[in-house]
């Protein structure tokens, strides 16, 4: 019965889409009735309102779409809805200040002349206004009352032009900032949370070990992230349509002539295209700018991008005008002076000391007052000029409404498919499907497209994703990133704009289009289109890389970047140690060399020994590298026969696994039977035996090879983890033992600095009142502990200041232990400068020579070199199934 509710669910919400009921209401209407009828039909033929369900009842489904919801936009580190509302005003700002206009008739002139010139420059502009606007319908509509009548009065085929508006008015799904995105990025995040429980649940069925290395987890992803990784997607298909157009150019100039400017190309034009291209580039740069570079999070670039649209809105609208652009020259100055006021003073209110930091102080006060009138003053004449700013805002209210009551629907509709056992039913026939992860990706991909054709990409996005998403990122056999596939299933949304009979953007487009343009001619041009936007999505798909590795870089080389021992970094960090080893280890090894030829008797024994093998684990550490090296080689070499029998026999212990929790839950029911249902204890009974006996068969199934095979295999993967953390082991100690050496020895001159402070203890340990002699010993052993190396002082200090709490008149204890810190004192005054002058540039010269290699572990951050190499490293996707 769960699955007749499951296809009533479907059923109920297909029909409310189709006859055109409103998308916010179809989804949890859907989801409201088909709980009520099972709970219903539960009540009235088996007495229990929770009979039909797949676990629970209806009050827990129907509250639980809510309490998502209400967690998700609550909760204070899951803010990223917030940004939608900024980013809708921004768009619908810039669309009715008529600055998409301006782009559009500049940038044909300026392209115009270049063979399909005109529709170069409208994926252009698209481009841009993808970036700044992101609402395709405005980006269409505007594009369509322009660009198209030019394109079609120079003879431009009729289909190639409204296919490249179409098309270039979608852009701004895929390239940031983009709603689509956010609302990914927010599924997404969640999907990883379902993906790493289900994870480290099969890597302890795999291998009875309780808990999963971290290395083996599923990262999530967030809003900022995903902009990065669609930045490259998104250019590459700006580039594919340009190239496309050209090529049509050329092949068939008839279809696409190059079109004369009837102007001059003087220095008025240059000056139009430069305030024309300037400020969008400008607000891009500051949008996409501060989230790249880690100033701002993907909020607080919506705000900027907000406050920039408005001060261009204010500007353009009242163009002409001797005070045009005063609020924007005052916006700008205002930035200047508060990037001034931060480089160069202590921006801190609370820590201000000095006329200087009144001067930076100022300085931001002047600049904030600044910007905050011009931005009031933008919005006065936004909503002074044909009431612009109410529009905008009441549009923007609108569209955010809509997007988060269908969050809202989506929710409960999930909640209801999961409540009849769909997730269940969806993750077992992906995972019964022959040929892995990208058979189960492709199937995926393909229903994603199908489903283009029909429904708007809100919906795909906030009911496909949630159940399909954490069964994919769960795969451990491809390892992908949240943040490939939230691009992967960007890109192929961005055809449901395009596909008919419901592509939105073709809706749009036959609103402003003219009667001469047949719809067919329309449908006909953004086949083209789909089929680069599908080369697009095989390119990504292919080379992971192109939206992995801009995330990665922006990420390592931020100030928050991981510090270099974190276990995700290891394989690449190690991999960067080999590489530069071979192309630079003689410097590295003669460094060794050097340094194992010191004469370190001058040391300390204790500091000597940790010195000595410091110098010694360098060696070893290389000797380690090269193990691990074979090591991974060895268990790459046996991968190849033991990845089927692998695969293999793990499917059959996940079907075995699926028998005997059937047979469970039969003996479950058994045991619950009441009285009047005895009659069906034989039947279930029978049914537990077919169950059992088929986990019998298919254990017997399981090659007779297994075993040995696996222990083999084990014994591999066991070794090349041990040489890994024995290089690791000699590398740590390569670096540390030199590094607490050098930092005795740098600490020579405030050891020296506390001999007067160390001998007046004696007339004050003598002489002095107990209390005030206590806490002057206190104040010089805390000095002394500052101190690197001088342990030993502090220690006798400690125990003189307690032997002066229990002395009572009698001080002789407390002397006799200062007195062993004046000679310990004195000792180290004997070694300390000898060994810095004979050693301190010696093991600087050492460390500086391993500190990227052997010692990169060991260092505060990765450094630029290494940051670079590990952001391309791991833009891959490494297999890590055979640890499961």
């Amino acid at each position: 019965m769960e699955l007749f509710f499951l296809a009533l669910l479907v059923l109920i919400m297909a029909f409310a889409l189709g006859s055109g009921y409103p998308v916010a209401f179809a989804l949890p209407g859907a989801a409201i009735i088909s709980i009520a009828l099972a709970a219903g039909s539960g009540y009235l033929f088996a007495g229990d309102t929770d009979v039909y369900f797949h676990s629970g009842g209806p009050a827990q489904w129907l509250s639980a779409g809510v309490t998502n919801l209400r967690g998700v936009y609550w909760e204070v580190e899951r803010d990223t809805l917030i940004a939608i509302p900024l980013f809708i005003f921004m768009g619908i700002m810039l669309q009715r200040s008529k600055i998409a206009e301006d782009l559009l008739v500049t940038m044909a002139q300026l392209f115009g002349p270049v063979p399909g010139g005109l529709g170069i420059s409208v994926v252009f502009v698209g481009a841009l206004l993808a970036a700044t606007t992101g609402i395709v319908g405005a980006t269409v509509v505007a594009m369509g009352l322009i660009s198209l009548p030019a394109m079609l009065r120079n003879n431009y085929s009729p289909s190639l032009a409204t296919g490249t508006i179409a098309a270039s008015g979608t852009l701004g799904q895929i390239i940031p900032p983009s709603i689509v995105l956010i609302i990914l990025a927010d599924q997404l995040a969640s999907a990883t949370d379902q993906a790493g429980t289900a994870r480290k649940a099969l890597y302890k069925e795999a291998t009875g070990e309780l808990s999963m290395p971290s290395i083996f987890d599923v990262a999530s992803t967030s809003a900022g992230e995903m902009f990065l990784g669609a930045f490259v997607p998104g250019m590459v298909l700006v580039g594919l349509y340009m190239l496309y157009i050209m090529i049509f150019a050329i092949i068939k100039p008839s279809a696409a002539p190059a079109v004369r400017f009837d102007g001059k190309f003087d220095f008025s034009f240059w000056r139009n295209v430069a305030l024309t291209l300037i400020p969008p580039l400008a607000l891009i740069f500051l949008v996409l700018g501060s989230i790249i570079t880690g100033v701002a999070t993907v909020n607080q670039a919506g705000a900027i991008g907000a406050a920039g649209a408005l001060i261009m809105g204010g500007y353009r609208l009242t163009e002409g005008k001797r005070t045009t652009y005063i609020p924007a020259i005052m916006a700008i100055v205002s930035l200047f002076l508060v990037s001034y006021a931060l480089s160069n003073y202590d921006m801190n209110v609370k820590s201000i000391d000095s006329s200087e930091d009144r001067v930076g102080i100022t300085i931001g006060v002047v600049a904030a007052i600044m910007f905050a009138i011009s931005l009031a003053w933008s919005g006065w004449r936004v909503l002074k000029v044909e009431d612009t700013l109410r529009g905008v805002m009441l549009e923007t209210a609108k569209t955010t409404s809509l997007v988060f009551i269908i969050l809202l629907g989506a929710a409960m509709l999930t909640s209801a498919f999961r409540a009849f056992g769909g997730e269940d039913l969806v993750r077992d026939f992906l995972n019964s499907l022959p040929g892995g992860f990208w058979t189960q990706f492709i199937i995926v991909m393909l229903v994603i497209f199908i489903l283009g054709f029909f429904l708007d990409f809100i919906e795909i996005a906030v009911v496909v994703v949630p159940i399909v998403a954490p069964i994919l990122l769960a795969d451990p056999s491809a390892n992908i990133t949240a943040v490939w596939l939230g691009v992967m299933i960007g890109l192929n949304i961005q055809t449901s704009f395009l596909t008919p009979p419901f592509g939105f953007a073709l809706f749009y487009l036959r609103g402003v289009a003219p009667a001469a343009v047949r719809t067919v001619q329309m449908y006909r041009g953004v086949v083209a289109f789909i089929s680069l936007q599908l080369l697009a999505l095989g390119i990504m798909g292919t080379v992971p890389e192109l939206v992995n590795y801009l995330p990665n870089r922006v990420s390592y080389l931020s100030d928050t970047s991981p510090p270099p021992r974190n276990p995700k970094l290891q394989f690449c960090l190690e991999e960067y140690v080999e590489d530069h080893l071979a192309t630079d280890g003689a410097t590295v090894r003669s460094a060794i060399t050097r340094a194992r030829g010191l004469d370190l008797s001058t040391l300390p024994k204790d500091l000597a020994k940790d010195l000595g093998k410091s110098f010694e684990d360098a060696d070893n550490a290389i000797l380690a590298l090269k193990a691990t090296s074979d090591a991974g080689d060895a268990v790459v070499a046996a991968s190849g026969d033991y990845r089927p029998l692998l695969r293999s026999v793990r499917r059959l212990e996940k079907d075995i696994r699926t028998e005997e929790e059937e047979a469970k839950a039969l003996q479950t029911r058994i045991n619950r039977l009441q009285d009047g249902e005895f009659d069906l204890k034989p039947e279930l009974e029978a049914e537990m035996q077919v169950h059992l006996a088929r986990a019998e068969e298919l254990r017997g199934d399981i090659p007779a090879e297994w075993r040995d095979a696996y222990a083999t295999f084990s014994s591999l993967t066991k070794a090349e983890s041990r040489a890994r953390t024995s290089y690791q082991r000699s590398a740590d100690s390569s670096w540390e033992g030199a590094a607490q050496v050098l930092a005795v020895l740098n600490a020579n001159a405030a050891f020296t600095a506390l001999e007067a402070d160390l001998r007046n203890l004696r007339m004050v340990i003598e002489t002095t009142a107990e209390k005030q002699a206590i806490a002057t010993v206190q104040d010089v052993e805390r000095a002394f502990r500052d101190v690197e190396g001088a342990d030993e002082v502090k220690k006798a200090l400690a125990k003189a200041r307690r032997e002066l709490k229990n002395s009572g008149t009698d001080r002789s204890d407390a002397l006799g232990e200062y007195e062993d810190a004046v000679i310990e004192f004195e000792a180290q005054q004997v070694w300390r400068p000898t060994a810095e002058a004979a050693l301190k540039p010696e093991i600087e010269a050492y460390l500086a020579a391993i500190q990227d290699t052997l010692g990169a572990r060991q260092q505060p951050r990765l450094s630029r070199e290494q940051a670079l190499f590990v952001a391309a490293c791991s833009s891959s996707h490494r297999d890590v199934s055979l640890n499961f």
